[in-house]
């Protein structure tokens, strides 16, 4: 990533500060947005912050390279005890939010010359919860997967122009945001169950998505476009029920 320009979103914690750390270790300037404690205070659903935010990045570096867009919160419940604000907000955030900074990080794409045949790059950040429902997901779950398809169709429309756009589906990761759902009260079985569910045994870490994001965003991933990559410890491979231990498997 030497010399390359890359903007973060929600790079105050979790992911996106994880995703930032990284692409700075490994060369690349790095602006940080979040909506505090991060280089620059952009809110996702603020489309004139966004088209600024960009602006800013080009006049101070000459060009933009990659987005990675991590931001996003959590929500959701049945349906029918879903508030209706509460879902406008969750959509919002985590799927307008994510049309909004495509929008305006492909318009400047657009406008500069490729170097070795590419234009940008953007990881979009989905969730393994955007490939299949869980319990109680809805808006969360309907916003990732509307996440997994926008991915798709902007692979699609801006692929001949030399913009790659990716997705990630991490699987549970342990985050400030995830950390907060799980003090809940009773949830403490519930992440046994969600842990064990990932055949790894384990809960994924920020660092362990920041390095796939880094993979996506370099020339190592110039034929990988438009791809909703699970990186989930097996949490999307299948089911666990006993069938190995009787066949000596721990």
């Amino acid at each position: 990533m030497d010399g390359k320009v890359a903007v973060v979103t929600g790079a105050a914690s979790g992911i996106g500060h994880a995703t930032a750390d990284r692409f700075r270790a490994e060369g690349a300037t790095v602006i940080g947005w979040d909506l505090e404690g991060s280089d620059a205070a952009v809110d996702v659903r603020d489309e004139a912050a966004i088209e600024a935010g960009f602006a800013a990045v080009v006049a101070a570096h000459g060009r933009l390279d990659a987005v990675v867009h991590a931001a996003g919160v959590a929500g959701g419940g049945p349906v029918h005890l879903v508030p209706g604000d509460e879902w406008s907000r969750v959509i919002d955030i985590n799927l307008t939010g994510t049309f909004l900074v495509g929008k305006h990080a492909v318009t400047v794409m657009l406008r500069q010359d490729a170097v070795d045949g590419e234009r940008g790059s953007i990881v979009n950040l989905a969730s393994v919860e955007g490939l299949a429902g869980t319990e109680g997901g809805s808006s969360y779950n309907a916003a990732k997967g509307g996440v997994v398809i926008l991915t798709k169709n902007m692979a699609i429309d801006y692929g001949r122009s030399g913009i790659r756009v990716n997705a990630i589906c991490p699987g549970f990761i342990d985050t400030p945001m995830l950390r907060s759902v799980f003090t809940m009260d009773g949830m403490e079985p519930i992440k046994r169950d969600i842990t064990a569910a990932h055949q790894l045994g384990r809960l994924g870490r920020a660092e362990e998505i920041a390095a796939v994001a880094l993979f996506l965003c370099s020339s190592d991933a110039s034929f990988v476009t438009g791809v909703a990559l699970p990186v989930d410890g097996g949490y999307t491979a299948g089911h666990r029920h006993g069938v190995s231990e009787l066949m000596g498997l721990a």
